[in-house]
């Protein structure tokens, strides 16, 4: 059974405010995009990746991509549009029962035993799996005028990270549903929520940073650098698997 391995990156990256799609930053003396990409090549080496760039993209060097077989498959306007493309790119290759995993490119500290942990996982899992973290900070509820409603519960809220696997065709079936439908869908996991599933979440560490914002750069350097020191890859959380249930993030 082939793994495949899909990397959105076809973002502009607005909110950096920086000179270049974020995962074309520097960092740690590469791309964001670069470190990413071998994150992933350390822990799946035989994995097939799809690459998903602007079509108009400038920055793309093929040099960067660590894996023997590859393509590149051209984006869309949003994240769903883009990973439909990659799973289009896929259908005359995967098999219905493959699995699919999606890993946001600006993810570059992503934990290699993390990433393992989630392979792992995926042995005796019907649905699909995350990696996610449960929330730490207390959370508060605004209201229309930008106050505090409430406070939430912490209990049972996690934040959602990636990467997200999923059978090759039940993914295709959730993305094309929420296509349909017009369904809000930030992420693999909401569009296999919206059919009334519940896919697995992998305890992952909070190293796996999402690079959104410029101070996030500095904060991503940090990770490495301790990553480095300790030769761990960015050791993962001690508990990696929980029941099944839905992901509130």
């Amino acid at each position: 059974m082939t793994l495949w391995l899909v990397v959105p990156a076809a973002g502009r990256g607005r909110r950096m405010q920086a000179d270049r799609p974020k995962q074309y930053l520097p960092l740690a003396g590469r791309s964001v995009l670069e470190l990413t990409l071998q994150r992933l090549h350390q822990a799946f080496p035989d994995a097939e990746l799809r690459l998903c760039l602007d079509s108009d993209d400038a920055w793309f060097d093929a040099d960067c991509v660590p894996f023997s077989r590859w393509q590149r498959v051209d984006g869309g306007q949003e994240r769903v549009e883009t990973v439909r493309r990659a799973l289009t790119a896929l259908e005359e290759e995967a098999a219905a029962d493959d699995w699919v995993l999606v890993h946001d490119a600006a993810r570059p500290c992503v934990p290699v035993a993390d990433l393992q942990a989630l392979h792992a996982a995926l042995d005796d899992e019907a649905i699909g799996v995350l990696l996610a973290a449960p929330a730490a900070d207390t959370m508060k509820r605004a209201d229309e005028r930008g106050r505090v409603s409430h406070t939430e519960s912490r209990d049972d809220l996690w934040h959602a990270l990636t990467p997200q696997a999923f059978r090759f065709d039940l993914l295709r079936q959730a993305l094309d549903a929420a296509l349909a439908t017009g369904a809000a869908v930030t992420d693999e996991a909401s569009a296999i929520e919206a059919m009334g599933l519940s896919p697995r979440l992998v305890r992952g560490s909070r190293h796996n940073l999402k690079i959104t914002h410029p101070e996030d750069l500095a904060m991503a350097a940090n990770i490495l650098s301790v990553q480095a020191q300790t030769d761990t890859g960015a050791a993962s959380a001690s508990d990696t698997s929980f029941p099944q249930r839905g992901v509130s993030a």
